[in-house]
């Protein structure tokens, strides 16, 4: 064998080695399509203007924030130590329940869109339980999304300061 039929040789064998590695590469996921699933509340936590910390729902939150795959989303969030209505009529709660309630939970619904470049997520709300949501684009800054945990800020809220989300990959239910 010359030396140039054992250069071509190698080079082809070297290419073929590389070729799956390249298209691995080539089909990494989108940020779309990452963050599509079911995602349970682990963390949330707002920071004021005035440098104070707000768990509006708990140090133990519960909820979740669903993404499909067809642009969709639902976020619904709630303290762990919602009371209980004593009139167990949701129609007449006392005004200390309503009070505790309104300011323990949310859930909206609606669409959304990802831009890439800037790592942003875009949320149109549709419905909510706050009324003052609908009909605006909610963004979120996603600070970090590694296979199951997903990090984003809500650089905005209606109430001030920056809110930091962090929730963990909902597994699919075994039947």
């Amino acid at each position: 064998m010359t030396k140039q039929t054992i250069l071509a040789l190698s080079v082809m064998t070297a290419s073929a080695f590389m070729l799956p590695l390249g298209s691995a590469v080539s089909q990494q996921s989108s940020l779309k399509q990452q963050l599509v699933g079911t995602w349970a509340v682990s963390t949330w936590d707002q920071q004021l203007a005035d440098g104070s910390k707000l768990q509006r729902f708990g140090a133990n939150p519960k909820g979740i924030n669903v993404f499909d795959g067809n642009g969709r989303f639902f976020v619904m969030f709630a303290r762990d130590d919602l009371p209980r209505l004593a009139s167990n009529n949701p129609m007449k709660p006392t005004p200390e329940e309503a009070i505790a309630i309104t300011t323990g939970a949310i859930a909206y619904y609606g669409t959304y869109t990802v831009d890439e470049a800037s790592k942003t997520i875009t949320m149109k709300v549709d419905t909510s339980t706050l009324a003052n949501q609908v009909g605006t684009d909610q963004r979120r800054n996603i600070v970090a999304l590694s296979g199951d945990e997903l990090t984003y800020t809500n650089p905005a809220p209606l109430a001030g300061g920056t809110i930091t989300v962090s929730l963990k990959r909902v597994k699919a239910a075994i039947n």
